[in-house]
């Protein structure tokens, strides 16, 4: 099963980090490998933009570097051993290393895998990790040279940027312990947010990916807040910038229907990221989710009405404990009514302080990956028709990379690292990331698409 925990381009010592610049002569510099989520890279973006300030040179990668940031990802087992190689790896190339992230939240985890580690420190501890880097290479700023960038040190392609909106989550789903590490949801003030999308935008930024634990569930945490959900005007002020706003961790909470409006007059993008997981009600009771997935249905039937065009995006669990064939067939029969337009599936990990790890009947492997099988079966034949039914029809596309043979684009229905693409292969020639260009859709893939410039 390809697991996409750590997804290459969101790896910036295996990607084309946007870190162009060369040191100066006796400027300390420091490497970063950047695991997980995009919210962990929006936190890696904070550190070395910080160090940047301090003076320090910043490296994608081992080369050259002084020591190494390795920021972790500690959401799956599978995540945690891909956590521990890559430092590992940093530690034989480079032998100064300093952890931080989610996994950072077991120290003793680490260091008794690791002991030679430099230091230990959890997520969004920027304060401990500029401390680590100062206690092993110590900054040496140059007042005339070091100058901050005006957009901070960004690890993502120029024309998109990741904007993360608050941190935590107030859910006690049972499979996730995303709350016992980063805590309860705290909302980053409206103004502060918009500050930084404006800064974003000027200095480039064609597309705005909103990011959060709980992204709908945005500002319910202000005691005093004058509106019931300020994710709402949050959205409109955001969709006034003139960038492309793309939603992600949209819990389907009743005033999500409120939302849609704004996506169906081109404020942003017709584009929902929901972690549904499941669609059957007991198995959604074993996890504690939020969600009445009994309305879900009609929810959907309700987005569509309102926007058409809107893409729905979702991840689902395969294999949860206690999972029945009759109750895995139930989210199949789900699959076939709701149609989602792009999906993925995680096949249920043991996490270690989960509360899943207790309940009774867990599902035998070679279930669980037959399973998986057939869900995605299912999820391709979706998606293959749903793009078959887009040839020979007009769109907007974002260009992402342009190579000699093609450009590689998205469509709005796209979001980065995670969905699928629409190639140019004639006529691009001319184009350059970050370009938005209108195309005839001419083929269609499984996952992906075809076009002309028109």
């Amino acid at each position: 099963m390809p697991r996409m925990q750590n997804p290459p381009d969101l790896r910036p010592d295996l990607a084309r980090a946007r870190i162009t610049e060369t040191a100066r002569d006796g400027q300390p510099t420091i490497g970063m490998v950047s695991l997980g989520c995009p919210k962990a890279l929006v936190d890696s973006e904070r550190i070395l933009t910080r160090l940047r300030a301090e003076g320090y040179g910043i490296s994608p990668d081992y080369a050259g570097a002084d020591a190494v940031i390795v920021n972790t990802c500690g959401f799956l087992d599978s995540a945690k051993a891909e956590s521990l190689e890559a430092i590992g790896e940093a530690l034989n190339e480079n032998g100064k290393v300093i952890v931080t992230g989610c996994l950072g939240a077991e120290p003793e985890y680490i260091t008794g895998v690791h002991p030679k580690v430099l230091a230990v420190t959890g997520p969004h501890q920027y304060e401990q990790v500029l401390d680590a880097v100062h206690g092993a290479v110590p900054p040496s700023p140059d007042p005339f040279v070091d100058l901050l960038p005006a957009s901070g040190v960004k690890l993502t392609p120029r024309h998109y940027s990741y904007l993360k909106i608050s941190e935590g989550c107030n859910h006690a789903c049972k499979f996730c312990i995303i709350p016992d590490m980063r805590g309860k949801l705290a909302s980053r003030p409206h103004r502060a947010v918009m500050r930084e999308a404006e800064k974003l935008v000027e200095a480039g930024v064609k597309e705005l990916l909103v990011i959060s634990q709980d992204t709908s569930a945005y500002g319910t945490d202000w005691k005093d807040r004058e509106e019931k959900a300020p994710f709402l005007s949050l959205a409109r002020d955001l969709g006034s910038l003139g960038a492309w706003v793309r939603m992600h961790y949209v819990y389907p909470y009743p005033h999500v229907r409120d939302l849609i409006p704004q996506m169906a007059e081109g404020g942003i993008l017709p584009y929902l990221d929901i972690p549904f997981q499941h669609a059957h009600p007991d198995v959604l009771r074993r996890m504690a989710r939020p969600a009445a997935a009994a309305r879900t249905l009609d929810e959907i039937a309700a987005w569509r009405a309102s926007c058409p065009d809107i893409v729905l995006r979702s991840t689902f669990i395969v294999g949860y404990p206690g999972e029945t064939e009759a109750e895995f067939q139930t989210l199949l029969d789900w699959m076939d009514e709701a149609q989602l337009d792009r999906v993925g599936c995680f096949q249920y990990e043991n996490v270690a302080g989960a509360r899943s790890n207790a309940l009774p009947d867990h599902v035998p492997s070679e279930v669980k990956q037959e399973r998986w099988d057939r869900f995605m079966e299912k999820a391709q034949a979706i998606s293959e028709a749903k793009l078959a039914a887009k040839v020979g029809k007009r769109m907007d596309v974002i260009v992402d990379l342009v190579e000699d043979d093609a450009a590689t684009c998205r469509t709005k229905a796209d979001a980065p690292e995670i969905d699928g693409n629409l190639f140019i292969d004639e006529g691009h020639e001319g184009l350059k990331a970050g370009d938005i260009v209108t195309v005839e859709v001419d083929e269609a893939g499984e996952y992906d698409l075809w076009g002309r410039i028109v």
